[in-house]
């Protein structure tokens, strides 16, 4: 599948951009090639990850009997839990 790919301008230090020029040449891809994969391997680290909602998990209480909620001060008791 053909994808849209959009221009790009960024500035980077002079020993930036020669350092990847320099691994362009290496590895016979160009410039952007490199510059594209590692903005992508950035995306795919730092990114979280999107499940699907018929995919995700069920929660944990589901099937499970819920008891009606008695007031602000059982909420109180619960979340510092006083018992």
């Amino acid at each position: 599948m053909l994808q849209h790919m959009r221009a790009v301008t960024i500035h980077v230090d002079e020993p930036v951009y020669r350092d990847f020029q320099r691994l362009s040449r290496r590895a016979k891809r160009s410039t952007s090639d490199l510059i594209r994969e590692a903005m992508e391997n950035y995306r795919q680290k730092f990114s979280p990850v999107r499940i699907p909602l018929w995919q995700a998990a069920e929660p944990a209480s589901v099937g499970k009997i819920k008891l009606p909620w008695l007031g602000r001060e059982e909420l109180a008791d619960s979340f510092f839990d006083r018992e």
